[in-house]
C-alpha cells in the first residue's frame, strides 16, 4: 500500500513539473539598490495610478520606515490609504480588513511593504477584491484564484521570504490554528523594489532568521526533483550568497553590501522555490506557526538541518554539490553533504538560534504531523518521501524541555 502511494506521489509531482512549462515564469521588474524606494511613486505615477492601499504592520509604521515613501507619493499627487494592522501570521481578518479598505475607498493598486506577512495579506488580499466571491479557504490550494490581480508592488523589508517574487501566500486560522498556503500564478507579484536601505534596521534576531528561511528556500528546492535548469542556477547563487553575507550582516546590520547581497539572495531563493517546491520543513514550519505562532523564519532555521540528516542518502548528491560551491571540502559526497549539514547547525549556533522548540506539546504532535502530511503529500518533490511514523519522530526530536 505505501508503495503505491508513493508511486502516486511521484506521478502527481511529474505531472506538475510538466505543467509548469505552461506558466508565465517572467521575473518581477525591480527597482533596486540604496534607496530605490524613493523611485516608487514616481513609477506608480507613470503607469496612470492615483489611489494605492498599503499594506503593512504597526511596527513598521512606530518605526516611521514608511515616512519617505508616503511624501513622496504625495509629492506625485498619488493618494493612498494604509492598512497596518497585518499580524506576524495574517489571520483571514487581516485578509477581509486589507481588502474592505481596498473596496471602500476605491483603491487601484497594492503596495506590499513590509516582510512576508504583509506580503501574504496583502495577496491574498487582492485575491479577494478580484474574487469576492470566493472565501479564504475556499482559495486555498492550488489555482483557485485565477484572475488577474490589480497592479501589485512588493517592498520587502526583510531578506527572507522572497514572497516578492512568489506565487504563494500564507495564510493562518486562529480558530483551528491552520497554517495554509495559496498558490497561484497571479499572485506572483508584477514589481519589486530591493532596497536594502530598508533593512539595515533589522534586529539581528530578526536577520539571522530570516536569511536563514531564504536559505531554506534555496536547500529545498535544489535537493527537489522538479527541479529545472534555471531553478538549480537560483538556488546555487543564492545558497554561495547566504553562505558569504548573513553572518556578516547579523554582526554588522549597517553593512549596506551585505544587506543588498542578502536581499538579492532572498530573491533568488524565492525565484528557485516557487517554482521548485519546497519539502517537509516547511510542511513542519507551517503548522509550528499554525499551532503556536512560531515566527516561520525562526521555525525553517531550527528545523532545517534535522530534516536534511533524516533524508540521509537521497539527498548526498545535491547536498554534496553545494557544499562544494560554499567551499565544504570532503572525502566522499555523504562525506561532503553531512558537513554541510553540520555548517548549518554551526551557522545557527553563532547566531544564537536554538535547536528546537519548547512550545510543542505530547498531545499536539500527531494533529502537527496530520497536517504537515496533507501539505506535503502530493505536491513537494522531496528527495524521499517520508511516512507518518517517520515525521512524527522528526517533529518529537524537535521538542526541547523548558530547561534546555
Amino acid at each position: 500500500m505505501w508503495a503505491l502511494k508513493v508511486a502516486y506521489y511521484r506521478a502527481y509531482q511529474k505531472i506538475m513539473k510538466i505543467v509548469t512549462y505552461a506558466i508565465d515564469w517572467s521575473e518581477p521588474q525591480l527597482l533596486t539598490g540604496p534607496g530605490a524606494i524613493k523611485k516608487l511613486p514616481g513609477f506608480i505615477k507613470e503607469k496612470g495610478l492615483a489611489k494605492v492601499l498599503v499594506v503593512t504592520d504597526k511596527g513598521l509604521m512606530g518605526l516611521h520606515l514608511l515616512d519617505g515613501m508616503f511624501d513622496a507619493l504625495k509629492a506625485e499627487g498619488v493618494e493612498y490609504v494604509v492598512y497596518d494592522g497585518t499580524q506576524p501570521n495574517p489571520t483571514i481578518d487581516n485578509i477581509e480588513e486589507a481588502r474592505a479598505l481596498f473596496v471602500e475607498n476605491g483603491c487601484e493598486a497594492v503596495i506590499a511593504f513590509g516582510g512576508g506577512s504583509s506580503m501574504d495579506c496583502a495577496k491574498a488580499a487582492a485575491a479577494r477584491v478580484v474574487r469576492p466571491n470566493k472565501s479564504v479557504p475556499q482559495m486555498r490550494g492550488l489555482l483557485k484564484v485565477m484572475k488577474k490581480l490589480p497592479p501589485f508592488f512588493a517592498v520587502p523589508t526583510t531578506a527572507g521570504t522572497g514572497s516578492e517574487t512568489t506565487l504563494a501566500a500564507v495564510v493562518s486560522n486562529p480558530k483551528t490554528h491552520e497554517k495554509y498556503a495559496i498558490n497561484d500564478p497571479v499572485l506572483r507579484p508584477k514589481f519589486a523594489v530591493l532596497d536594502p536601505e530598508l533593512t539595515v534596521g533589522l534586529p539581528p534576531h530578526i536577520t539571522s532568521t530570516t536569511g536563514m528561511d531564504a536559505l531554506t528556500h534555496a536547500v529545498e528546492a535544489y535537493i527537489g526533483k522538479s527541479n529545472v535548469k534555471s531553478t538549480l542556477a537560483y538556488a546555487e547563487k543564492a545558497t554561495k550568497m547566504i553562505f558569504d553575507n548573513l553572518e556578516t550582516a547579523y554582526n554588522d546590520g549597517k553593512n549596506i553590501e551585505a544587506r543588498n547581497n542578502m536581499l538579492l539572495a532572498s530573491y533568488y531563493a524565492g525565484m528557485a522555490f516557487t517554482r521548485a517546491y519546497v519539502g517537509y520543513v516547511h510542511a513542519i514550519a507551517h503548522n509550528l506557526g499554525g499551532m503556536y505562532g512560531v515566527p516561520h523564519g525562526l521555525a525553517n532555521a531550527i528545523i532545517l538541518p534535522v530534516v536534511l540528516e533524516a533524508y540521509g542518502s537521497s539527498a548526498y548528491k545535491p547536498l554534496a554539490k553545494l557544499a562544494d560551491i560554499v567551499g565544504i571540502a570532503g572525502v566522499s559526497e555523504a562525506d561532503k553533504a553531512e558537513k554541510f549539514i553540520e555548517e548549518i547547525r554551526q551557522m545557527n549556533a553563532r547566531m544564537n538560534i536554538p535547536t528546537g522548540f519548547t512550545q510543542i506539546k505530547d498531545e499536539d504532535i500527531d494533529t502537527i504531523v496530520s497536517r504537515a502530511i496533507k501539505e506535503a503529500h502530493p505536491l513537494y518533490p522531496t528527495p524521499a518521501i517520508f511516512t507518518r511514523e517517520k515525521l512524527t519522530e522528526i517533529v518529537r526530536s524537535l521538542k526541547l524541555t523548558e530547561e534546555a
